[in-house]
């Protein structure tokens, strides 16, 4: 055989598997792509996005969505979700703010804010592993049960702050960065070493990619699940608290659907909806890109509907993007 025609028919596939494997890097960060053209589309239609000022709004409003994003990532790894994240956040704005006008001082009702979010987490991780039930429908019963109880204790009504020295709390600020955001980054940087360091955030992707051969291979399946739903109750308190200190009110309807803009994120980021894969450095990709095109249509003065709109666009791409990620994983292991 002439060597020539070896290495004729040897350079098409070195070809091909070069372009799969760029593609592949594409599809698993997908997300700074989008990002950076959201960046360009917004900063050429308006001259006021590309300053520090609002650059710092995008960072501390993204923020919020993205202490939620955090959690929810966490559960997702594991091949649960948590659709009460959003209620959970209310009642813990709403207690934050309560519990000081009731006469109690600023740190009691901070730390009864958050004890409240690790233990609706703590309860539905429990519900989850001894039911066996779906998480899918143990925290959309949270999440109306939660939301009841936030109208229960507010009666319906907003709560304001008495003292607006607490406002005053989070008025920190490293150059532009606020307090928010860089609680935010923190926690994105720990728990991301967490789950590439710790063998509980191993496991967690073991469980969430094959449970039965988790079982097999001895992890304990339910602490994982439990301490994942936990800790993204108490993220969700953190959002609570974070959020009352910066409005001072805490409103019965606060943090609606804001569950459904935290799985956005998770997923625009590459976390697979069935477990088992995820990175926190592409959630916050994801938030990013979710602040970004909020901000942006807002500083169009878009209608409130053309933002739902394109949101539910998002999602629908996210989805996709979702479903071929597995499809490709999928296929790398046949």
């Amino acid at each position: 055989m002439n060597p020539a025609d070896t290495n004729a028919g040897a350079q098409p596939e070195h070809h091909s598997a070069y372009r799969a494997a760029l593609i592949d890097i594409v599809l698993r960060n997908q997300i700074w792509g989008f990002l950076l053209l959201a960046v360009i589309l917004f900063s050429t239609a308006s001259p006021f996005f590309l300053t520090v000022n609002n650059l710092a709004n995008v960072l501390t409003q993204g923020a919020f969505i993205g202490l939620l994003a955090i959690g929810m990532t966490l559960v997702i790894i594991n091949g649960e979700i948590d659709l009460s994240v959003g209620a959970t956040m209310a009642l813990a704005l709403a207690l934050a703010i309560g519990l000081q006008n009731s006469g109690f001082g600023p740190g009691t009702a901070i730390l009864a804010a958050l004890a409240t979010g690790a233990f609706l987490g703590f309860l539905n991780g429990a519900v989850v592993v001894l039911s066996g039930m779906h998480s899918f429908v143990v925290t959309l019963g949270g999440l109306l049960g939660i939301r009841g109880l936030v109208f229960l204790y507010t009666e319906g009504d907003a709560l304001m702050i008495a003292d607006f020295t607490y406002t005053e709390l989070v008025e920190i600020y490293l150059g532009p960065i606020s307090l928010t955001a860089m609680v935010f980054l923190g926690l994105i940087v720990l728990f991301q070493w967490v789950l590439s360091n710790t063998r509980h955030g191993r496991e967690a992707f073991a469980v969430g990619d094959n449970i039965e051969a988790a079982r097999d291979a001895g992890i304990r399946v339910g602490r994982h699940k439990i301490i994942n739903f936990t800790l993204c109750g108490l993220l969700a308190a953190v959002c609570g608290v974070l959020l009352s200190m910066r409005m001072g009110t805490a409103e019965p309807q606060a943090g609606r659907i804001w569950e459904l803009w935290a799985i956005i994120a998770v997923v625009l980021g590459g976390t697979r909806l069935q477990g088992g894969y995820g990175s926190l450095w592409k959630t916050l990709g994801g938030v990013l890109t979710l602040a970004v095109v909020q901000n942006g249509l807002r500083l169009l003065n878009t209608p409130n509907y053309v933002e739902l709109i394109v949101m539910g666009g998002v999602l629908i791409l996210a989805l996709g993007l979702d479903r071929i990620l597995t499809y490709k994983i999928r296929a790398g292991r046949t």
